[in-house]
């Protein structure tokens, strides 16, 4: 050995013990820059932190104030208007009783499993729809924004409706009501009835007239309504503060807005057991037409309601989620708030059948002396009239009362009728139950609560609505959830003014019809594939193309690691292990049942031509029109743009289009290992490092001794290009170094 040699390992050996003194004493400095400069992430670490790897603002989101302020969230969004008004007329249409029963079994089968899957989703990766679908695959971040377009496309038409609702409630304080009676028009000779409305009926009347002054076809805009222009912006306003806070501002309103309309859905169901002929329209919803059963129009529509009720897709339910804790127990809140939704359903299906079964204009006739006793048979009791002997009074009434039959504003009052009546506007609220809230004693009083309970139902929905758009936004981007919002909601009032037109329901139709169906169905399927295939892998983010992924597809359907991936992560977070009934439904069921769904929602929107319920004045009744050619493009835009962002986004990622890096370790985001997003700028082996390199394949040292030699000249902390942990140390045991080295 060389003279010099001895001072040499000396000068190593104090540096040696230098270097160990100052690890014990930076240890907490070298942990915390450690868990920046770590790239490797544990498997079995990571399942403690799991999405939160690398985020410290993760301790800062906020959170429930309660689980039951949690559950009224879910429900108030998922009930919504389509309970009151759509679930009744397909149960109608679809065989009454006999329609309950394929609706519980998708309910089952699609509705639960895929509602528990968002459930978990949000929960377990604390982001919105955005984050969540571009943490298990950034080539397929596009589901994410989708959603965020459909809740947008949505929520435009949506307030309208609660604009509408707010239009009627503010009539309502009135005695009689405004839509009671037909208007009579005078002139200088005589006075007579308002003829379009003696040839419909006064609350159709005053729907089409009064309220929406609309015009006789799409292409005719009529200009603004301005009544409905007022109650649009005051929609608007009350969704803007109720939800500048986000959660903590919405999530206390929903202890009324959610809980109101049980209270008003029971006082109308004890209020309606009380009017002649209610139990006959019970009776009538209950007797179930079983051959109605084999027919798969049944079952499409049942798949459908299912699919819209629980608001799958929209993002509302991710968002609300996300702001769990992680160890709640989100199956135990899929079940609750599904069978919460049905039993919703079916309370109102009870309360329009029981009111829309009553015979109390009779009898009101009767006491007012427009109608004689002589002319009711003797037989027939009108305290307990029944449907057969309703239609049997009806008919003499006709008979006795030709010239006059009009005047009594008498209806036929058969359930499949006012039912068919009332789908063919914008729902049952409007005509038919408005209709028969006008024979109610102090008809003012329920009038003032149905549309208040309408309002809160709206409200609801128009919350998670909103939440799954500026939730996925504020996460991504970072901005201001005040600003946010004011922002969201002004834009959307000013594209709004499209609705409040004398023309606007007919625009109404038209998104409601094309703007989310299709969409939202391809979007709950791409949600379902990535969970089921692609979740916790990185074959999807490492394919060399399409047709490579696609191949390599297949064999992984075999064994589905990544939903047994998903499951265990279930597991984890939940404390239990689910059933292996929702493997099978993710795995299986789920897909098939929705890939089935969608074939027959285009070849239904195939067979029916594209077109609208037009209003003619002069008929005094609908008629159905077909779009005209810029109808059909806006149509076919509305849906390309809704679902535009998957593709978009696939190939933008695929192709590195957009350098999205920040060029830090911060941005990086962790997966299971794995690292989706590859930043910039970096040097050595930290580069490497990135390009997810096991330890045993990088250039620096094996670090299996934790002895180091501070590096000369260097200071305590900076960055060394072979650093593991990137502060100054470097292997000071390795045999046989030349002395240049040292």
């Amino acid at each position: 050995m060389p003279k010099n040699s001895k001072v040499v390992k000396r000068d190593l050996d104090d540096d040696v013990i230098e270097s160990v003194k100052d690890l014990l004493s930076n240890e907490d400095s070298v942990e915390d820059v450690s868990k920046k400069s770590e790239l490797i992430v544990d498997v079995q670490e990571e399942k403690d932190t799991d999405a939160e790897d690398g985020s410290e603002a993760e301790d800062e989101r906020p959170a429930w104030n309660s689980k039951l302020q949690y559950i009224l969230a879910q429900v108030g969004f998922s009930v919504g208007l389509g309970n009151v008004w759509r679930f009744p007329y397909l149960c109608q249409k679809n065989g009454g009783g006999a329609y309950l029963l394929p609706y519980l079994i998708l309910l089952l089968v699609i509705g639960i499993p895929l509602f528990f899957l968002e459930l978990s989703v949000g929960q377990r990766i604390r982001r919105g729809s955005i984050g969540v679908w571009n943490y298990i695959s950034p080539k397929l971040g596009g589901i994410g924004f989708a959603s965020c377009v459909v809740c947008y496309f949505v929520a435009l038409y949506y307030n309208v409706i609660i604009g509408w609702t707010l239009f009627y409630f503010s009539q309502s304080f009135q005695q009689p009501l405004p839509w009671d009676q037909c208007p009579l028009v005078k002139n200088s000779s005589h006075t007579y009835i308002e003829p379009e409305c003696e040839k419909s009926s006064a609350t159709t009347y005053y729907w089409y007239r009064e309220a929406l002054d609309i015009t006789s076809s799409i292409s005719e805009s009529g200009g603004l309504n301005w009544k409905m222009s007022v109650c649009l912006l005051v929609a608007w306003v009350m969704v803007c503060l109720a939800m500048i806070k986000g959660i903590q501002s919405s999530g206390k309103i929903m202890y009324f807005s959610s809980l109101f309309p049980y209270v008003v859905l029971m006082c109308f169901l004890i209020r309606s057991l009380l009017l002649n002929g209610s139990i006959d329209g019970i009776r009538h919803m209950f007797t179930p037409k079983l051959e109605m059963m084999l027919e798969p129009k049944v079952w499409r529509e049942a798949a459908t309601q299912v699919f819209f009720a629980l608001g799958l897709g929209f993002g509302g339910v991710i968002a609300f989620s996300s702001y769990n804790k992680r160890d709640n127990n989100c199956h135990f809140d899929a079940v609750l708030v599904s069978f919460i939704n049905f039993f919703t359903s079916v309370l109102a299906t009870l309360v329009v059948f029981a009111v829309l079964g009553n015979s109390e204009m009779i009898l009101k006739l009767l006491k007012m002396g427009n109608i004689s006793w002589d002319v009711i048979p003797h037989h027939i009791n009108l305290s307990a009239v029944t449907a057969e002997d309703y239609r049997l009074v009806y008919d003499i009434i006709q008979k006795v009362k030709e010239e006059e039959f009009a005047v009594l504003h008498l209806n036929a009052c058969q359930i499949e009728d006012e039912l068919n009546k009332a789908v063919q506007g914008t729902g049952l609220a409007f005509i038919a139950f408005t209709e028969a809230m006008t024979h109610f004693p102090a008809s003012p009083f329920w009038s003032v609560m149905f549309f208040l309970m309408l309002i809160n139902l709206g409200l609801g929905s128009m919350f998670g609505t909103i939440e799954g758009i500026i939730t996925p936004i504020v996460d991504t981007f970072k901005v201001r959830k005040e600003i946010l919002t004011v922002i969201c909601c002004l834009l959307a009032f000013c594209i709004g003014l499209i609705f409040v037109q004398r023309s606007g329901n007919y625009f109404v139709t038209m998104f409601d019809d094309y703007s989310a169906t299709l969409p939202l169905l391809i979007v709950v399927i791409l949600e379902n594939i990535a969970v089921s295939f692609v979740y916790g892998i990185d074959k999807f983010i490492a394919a060399k193309d399409a047709v490579s992924w696609i191949l390599s597809f297949i064999p992984r359907c075999k064994d589905c690691k990544e939903l047994k991936q998903f499951l265990e992560d279930l597991t984890d977070m939940l404390g239990f292990a689910p059933s292996k009934y929702y493997y099978y439904m993710w795995k299986y069921i789920s897909p098939l049942m929705l890939l089935t769904l969608l074939i027959a929602s285009i070849v239904n929107m195939g067979l029916s031509p594209p077109g609208y319920n037009a209003w003619i004045k002069e008929k005094a009744s609908e008629e159905f029109l077909s779009y005209p050619m810029w109808g059909m493009v806006v149509c076919f835009t509305l849906m390309v743009l809704a679902i535009l962002p998957v593709p978009v986004v696939f190939i933008i990622r695929r192709c590195n289009l957009i350098d999205d890096s920040s060029g830090n370790l911060a941005s990086v985001t962790y997966k299971r290992g794995r690292v989706l997003k590859e930043p910039v700028n970096l040097e050595g082996d930290d580069a490497s490092l990135i390009h997810g390199k096991i330890p045993s394949e990088m250039s620096s040292p094996n670090f299996g001794k934790n002895i180091y030699r501070k590096q000369s000249g260097s200071p305590t902390l900076d960055t060394a290009p072979n650093g593991r942990y990137g502060i100054g140390y470097l292997m000071a045991d390795m045999p046989d170094m030349p002395e240049s080295d040292l």
